[in-house]
């Protein structure tokens, strides 16, 4: 976050002709943090306090900061997938190919098997896999035009799961090897997809919405002849368009381009995903789980349980992303109308169904901090959840 977070505030806040304490009481952030933020005290703040602020200034969340990224992956994270890093990384072999060069069919086959370890979050799998496929990946399409697009499919994969567990370099590396490896503008589109997720991650709204929007356009069908795959992908750009103008505190921006993607999902008439490619799911529910998490990005606790309870979570499958994303902000929204047991069980259901996802995931850290911190002794289960999650209590 700039470290001229508290001037921007001040100079805002006198713009708008508020004091501290109305600001404070307008927008339900601490009197003291305001103080300490203007004061220079503290130069970083959490994205969500930064976009009430910004709220009750009336203003866009990037008048206030320029970026806010979630934390990196510790050492031990990075040091567990540093052979896909230096696979990644790795320049083309000078001694040619090697004793048993790779194959079209095999690197095919490998690709197709090793996709569901990435759509459940096997991650332990994947550390071994990966690499030996990464680099039999490279060195096929050296010699074989025809790998060109698997190489890409296997690098946006490769820099989804980066993102995931926060490796923001090496995700950036691989989606800019991706892009550059795109045979039609379709599969480019669903990488840039992923791109604008991490900018999102690393906290650069206004780049990512710029983005989201040019490419949005770009990829606008026309709807009486679109394909399931276009309106997909169409349907993704705007819901990541959605994601940034909520959080930029542009709420009309972000109803507008939800409003249009549910206009594919409608199109569609169901949960679409283009040959086995989880990554581009797309559908009705998709759209409502995203309405929810945008509810819950402007505070409405209410709204995100009321919406929750339309939405079948249980089609999905428990090793889904955009579900587990989803039951995150119903634990939150439990969380902040201090209904803990509730919250405890929703937190169950993800462990249950992904736990190599949950400890990647710095929004479930905030979310069992603060319900832990309102709770004057934990529960065997809490102390097990936040280990789990690694939350020091």
């Amino acid at each position: 976050m700039s470290a001229h977070l508290g001037e921007r505030l001040h100079t805002t806040r006198k713009n708008r002709g508020l004091s501290q304490r109305e600001l404070s009481k307008l927008s339900g952030v601490p009197l003291s943090l305001i103080r300490k933020l203007e004061q220079g005290e503290h130069n970083d703040t959490r994205l969500e306090t930064a976009r009430q602020l910004a709220h009750a200034l009336k203003v866009p969340t990037t008048r206030l900061i320029t970026e806010h990224a979630e934390a990196p992956a510790d050492p031990d994270t990075v040091n567990h997938w540093a052979p896909v890093h230096a696979a990644l990384a790795a320049p083309p072999d000078p001694n040619g190919n090697p004793p048993e060069a790779p194959t079209y069919n095999g690197v095919r086959d490998a690709l197709q098997a090793a996709t569901p370890l990435f759509s459940t979050d096997r991650y332990d799998a994947l550390t071994t896999a990966l690499p030996p496929l990464l680099r039999d990946t490279e060195a096929l399409t050296n010699t074989d035009p025809r790998a060109r697009p698997l190489r890409a499919r296997l690098l946006e994969l490769t820099g989804w799961l980066m993102t995931q567990t926060r490796q923001f370099d090496a995700a950036e590396l691989a989606l800019q090897r991706a892009l550059d490896d795109a045979t039609d503008h379709v599969q480019a589109a669903a990488t840039i997809n992923t791109q604008c997720w991490l900018l999102l991650r690393r906290g650069k709204l206004a780049e990512a919405r710029e983005l989201a929007m040019h490419w949005a356009d770009e990829a606008e069908p026309r709807m009486s002849r679109a394909t399931p795959a276009e309106l997909s992908t169409w349907g993704w750009l705007l819901l990541r368009l959605s994601a940034m103008a909520i959080r930029d505190n542009r709420p009309g921006e972000a109803e507008d381009a939800l409003r249009l993607a549910h206009s594919a999902a409608v199109a569609l008439g169901q949960e679409y995903t283009p040959e086995g490619d989880f990554l581009r799911t797309f559908g009705p529910v998709t759209v409502a789980l995203k309405r929810t998490e945008n509810a819950m990005v402007a505070g409405q606790s209410d709204k995100v349980l009321t919406l929750a309870s339309r939405i079948p979570a249980h089609s999905l499958k428990p090793t889904s992303n955009n579900r587990n994303r989803h039951l995150l902000d119903v634990a939150n929204a439990h969380t902040q109308l201090r209904q803990y047991a509730e919250a405890m069980d929703t937190f169950q259901k993800i462990r249950a169904g992904s736990p190599q996802w949950l400890p990647n995931q710095q929004y479930a850290r905030d979310v069992l901090g603060r319900m832990l911190s309102k709770r004057r002794t934990l529960t065997s289960e809490m102390r097990e959840l936040a280990e789990l999650v690694q939350l020091s209590v």
